[in-house]
């Protein structure tokens, strides 16, 4: 494993750039690690080193994204977001308590975040939506990595017209948050709701957008017809 993970990261400096690295700390407001290897390089890497673990288990897989996280580093965290992904056909209730302890100990960045919960766990709580009352308890964490969690797991399902119960409930949780990245997320997982759900979620905003603020109200408004999204904006 150890001359694995050796292998990914000089694969990842011979793909770096320095242009790549400024230009990519531009996207985020705190310190973060980051090769400055382009996105699509990042995926290419992790499907050429997947093929090379593909026939172990789901626990020697998981293991080596461990020691990807545990780097910090952004590139390297991306591709454990991935290879996780990969195994959503295996994935077991037990997980949830891996995927829960990777967001609480290693994401510090919002593109770790919305990578391992868009993707590894929407597909985990669709196949075991009772873990959604987890979420309900990552909404009131300390950690505000875990409470954008608990909104942008929601947005893959949301788009397809799932959960929207227990979005509401996740949102009225998060609704006066300080932080703007919850904001943000929240107002997603609300906006992603409109696909099936839009009257419903404009009746949300009007009913607390007094409360609610400005910058998750955008975010959930964004999708919305004209006269719509004016008369949420109205104060």
């Amino acid at each position: 494993m150890e001359n694995l993970i050796i292998q990914i990261r000089n694969a990842l400096i011979d793909k770096s750039d320095e242009q790549t690295k400024k230009s990519g700390k531009r996207f985020f407001k705190d310190n973060v690690k980051l090769y400055g290897v382009k996105s699509e390089n990042v995926k290419k890497l992790s499907k050429e080193f997947f093929i090379k673990i593909k026939d172990k288990s789901k626990a020697e897989i998981f293991n080596i994204c461990e020691k990807l996280w545990q780097s910090g580093i952004i590139e390297e965290s991306i591709i454990a977001c991935i290879w996780s992904h990969k195994l959503v056909k295996q994935y077991s209730k037990g997980d949830f308590v891996v995927f829960e302890r990777w967001i609480d100990q290693y994401v510090n960045n919002w593109a770790t975040c919305d990578t391992l919960c868009n993707h590894t766990i929407g597909d985990f709580l669709q196949l075991y939506p009772e873990y959604i009352e987890n979420l309900k308890i990552w909404a009131k964490s300390d950690n505000r990595w875990m409470r954008r969690a608990s909104a942008v797991s929601l947005i893959i399902p949301a788009k397809k017209g799932l959960f929207i119960e227990h979005i509401f409930e996740i949102a009225d949780i998060l609704l006066v948050d300080k932080e703007d990245l919850v904001q943000k997320g929240y107002g997603w997982m609300l906006k992603s709701s409109c696909n099936k759900y839009e009257k419903d979620v404009f009746n949300y905003v009007m009913n607390r957008k007094d409360r609610m603020p400005r910058t998750a109200l955008r975010y959930a408004i964004e999708k919305m017809p004209k006269e719509m999204r004016r008369q949420a904006m109205e104060k």
